[in-house]
């Protein structure tokens, strides 16, 4: 699994071309089934210094890794501060792993929606 990252910067790290993450993310696994994803912010990561950035991609990528039987589609938006990540619908996949990349990289926020209190 390779994560794409886009970046403005020039020489900090690779850059990726792209159309809009909603025209190339997919959507559905080779069997049809809907994929599940989510998305994680990591606040100031585009502000480190150009080694300790370089570790945190690298650590993002490695638990990426370990998780390739799931994981369909990552990519880290470096302007941005957001990691995307597509995954196999397995159930509970999407808790495990995001806490995993927060594990490795400690400052990585899952974005999620509010969900509405409930009526008493």
């Amino acid at each position: 699994m390779q994560l794409e990252t886009r970046s403005r910067q020039p020489n900090a790290l690779p850059v990726q071309a792209a159309e809009p993450l909603w025209k190339r993310v997919p959507t559905h696994g080779e069997d049809g089934r809907p994929l599940s994803d989510f998305m994680m912010l990591i606040p100031r990561l585009k502000q480190k210094p150009s080694r300790e950035c370089a570790r945190s991609v690298e650590a993002m990528q490695c638990v990426l890794e370990r998780y390739r039987h799931v994981v369909v589609f990552a990519e880290l938006n470096l302007p941005l501060n957001l990691l995307w990540v597509s995954v196999r619908p397995v159930p509970g996949m999407c808790l495990e792993l995001a806490t995993a990349i927060k594990l490795t990289v400690p400052e990585a926020l899952l974005v999620a929606q509010k969900m509405p209190d409930k009526a008493p």
